[in-house]
């Protein structure tokens, strides 16, 4: 048995872990890496729900892996006292799915931005939640480029004006929820940095999905995007502006709950309750047709609608690392173990001298 400084040792029995194993602290998962962001960034409370959280997922921290690509959310493995790789501009995902393959048994996170996941990262991004890895993504959304000083991203709204769009960004937003669902994501959620125990929440739904689980957290960049989703994280204003999504419940939202959601043929429309909720749409987040959470991520497009909060979608597929064992289980068994020797000596060879 062994005790490593800083963790604390209980009698975690009741809970099925055997006596005598650790029980870790948020700050068995803090490194020994000063924490280089800007005073009042998002990612500071991101960093810090995501410690609180991980004691609880009951994962050692050599089997935890965090892996990046280039951006100020990317300095996210320094942080945590697990394995972590800082790779290059959008490649997260790539050398996550490596990692995963070569070993299932880790718990795998990819901690990426609006700008290193939906730009040059796009095709890589889709890919992994097409193939359903079980793997979490992490992208904190700032709509904007803030490593290199602010110039609009991918998530930035039409018109934006910026560094690298002085008269406005002519181009339209991407909806990551949407983008997510289109590429076959089993798990997508929304959540904010500036509700601590909603991100805790999401994160730990995330851990507990089997398949690649995407999160998309509304984060503040006070340097380069001040107040861009202060609509929707504020005390004064969140309430009228976002409904929360709860498996089996009607959408409804507002500060006395006094308002809701229903279909006016194809279109969504705000009523209010005077009458009860049986018009009101009702949520349902393990749907295996897509229609519903489709409909729910295009309403952040609507400036008249209220921005949804929460999981959008949790089915189960088959996880593309257990598929790949099976197929070699099944080709070993046909063929036999195989033999590299052969393999590379078979057909037309030829020596160069």
């Amino acid at each position: 048995m062994y005790k490593k400084a800083g963790t604390r040792m209980k009698n975690k029995k009741s809970s099925g872990i055997p006596l005598g194993v650790p029980t870790l602290t948020s700050k068995d998962f803090k490194s020994d890496q000063d924490e280089r962001w800007c005073p009042g960034c998002g990612d500071y409370s991101i960093l810090a729900q995501t410690r609180r959280i991980m004691p609880e997922l009951g994962v050692p921290r050599e089997n935890i892996v965090f892996i990046s690509g280039i951006g100020c959310s990317s300095r996210f493995p320094y942080y945590m006292n697990t394995y972590g790789f800082h790779t290059i501009h959008g490649r997260a995902p790539t050398i996550a799915s490596g990692v995963k393959m070569a070993n299932p048994d880790l718990s795998v996170w990819v901690i990426t931005g609006d700008g290193d996941a939906l730009s040059i990262g796009g095709n890589h991004f889709i890919h992994l939640l097409r193939r359903n890895f079980d793997i979490n993504v992490l992208l904190f959304n700032n709509r904007i480029y803030g490593l290199t000083k602010g110039q609009y991203s991918p998530t930035s709204e039409q018109g934006k004006d910026t560094k690298s769009s002085p008269f406005g960004s002519l181009e339209s937003p991407f909806n990551p929820i949407s983008l997510a669902l289109a590429a076959g994501s089993t798990f997508a959620a929304r959540s904010l940095d500036r509700d601590p125990e909603h991100l805790r929440s999401i994160i730990k739904a995330a851990f507990e999905h089997k398949g690649t689980s995407f999160i998309e957290i509304y984060q503040n960049c006070n340097e380069f995007n001040d107040e861009a989703f202060f609509l929707y994280t504020e005390k004064e204003t969140k309430a009228d502006n976002t409904v929360s999504l709860q498996h089996g419940e009607p959408l409804l939202f507002g500060k006395e709950r006094e308002k809701g959601i229903r279909l006016n043929g194809f279109q969504p429309e705000v009523t209010t309750v005077t009458n009860g909720t049986d018009d009101l749409i009702v949520h349902d987040q393990y749907a295996e047709n897509t229609t519903l959470a489709n409909f729910l991520a295009r309403m952040s497009d609507m400036p008249e609608m209220p921005h949804p909060i929460g999981i959008f979608r949790s089915v189960q597929h088959t996880c593309y690392e257990d598929m790949m064992a099976d197929q070699i289980t099944s080709a070993k068994q046909q063929r036999g173990e195989g033999d590299l020797e052969a393999l590379l000596n078979a057909g037309n060879t030829w020596v160069v001298e």
